[in-house]
């Protein structure tokens, strides 16, 4: 098993970027796809990028499509997501969660960490 645990949140201004940081626990974090999910007030938890265990194969929401990207260093057992030109509606608990197949389906991911808090003020 794999437990992400999430650093890198905060507060920031529309047009700011952040860093998100996932850290795994786990010897097998290589055997892993990563995902980053969200979750905004009242509304369901929902998909912003997976990343394949090798880091070749990335996959976004239409809504983050070229403001944010996903990567990993499994040599440091860590994913983060960049996230540039940031929006209001960005704001959310970003979630980390492994899965054990490249997919973008948060039913699929088995360990999700407890997530870290983005807000984006206008």
């Amino acid at each position: 098993q794999v437990q992400p645990v999430e650093s890198g949140g905060g507060l920031v201004q529309a047009g700011g970027s952040l860093r998100l940081s996932c850290a795994a626990s786990g010897r097998t974090f290589t055997s892993y796809a990563m995902g980053w999910f969200r979750q905004a007030p009242g509304k369901e938890r929902e998909f912003v990028a997976t990343i394949s265990w090798g880091g070749f194969n990335t996959n976004y929401a239409d809504s983050v499509k070229g403001r944010f990207t996903i990567s990993r260093d499994n040599a440091k057992n860590t994913v983060y997501l960049q996230m540039n030109s940031l929006k209001p509606e960005d704001t959310a608990v970003y979630y980390c969660a492994a899965a054990t197949r490249f997919t973008s389906t948060p039913e699929a991911f088995s360990s999700w960490g407890q997530g870290t808090q983005v807000t984006v003020s206008s």
